[in-house]
């Protein structure tokens, strides 16, 4: 199936073809939620006020790279997040590897 798509091209309306296969979502794997453990050893001990006014603990790496408690996501350096939010959220940390 090919879809025709109207294009302007140096001021002039051209009509282009396009793979139906172009528009469809990218497949995404299932998400397997993660238990985190109440007993993990948080290495890093900072904190920052969120756009809520409440106090969170900062992206933090773990001993083992166990998950802890309360963790919202896993940074690309490997470091936990506890952001409440999505924006924002391992801005700093390499971007989100993966939600929990």
């Amino acid at each position: 199936m090919v879809i025709l798509r109207k294009v302007m091209l140096a001021g002039c309306l051209t009509l282009i073809s396009v793979p139906a296969y172009a528009f469809q979502p990218p497949q995404t794997k299932p998400h397997t939620p993660v238990k985190p453990d109440q007993n993990v050893q948080i290495l890093d001990d900072g904190h920052y006020r969120n756009v809520d006014g409440k106090i969170i603990h900062s992206p933090s790496h773990t001993a083992g790279n166990r998950v802890p408690a309360g963790a919202s996501a896993k940074c690309g350096d490997g470091s936990y997040s506890f952001s409440q939010h999505h924006r924002g959220t391992c801005s700093h940390h390499g971007g989100v590897e993966e939600w929990l």
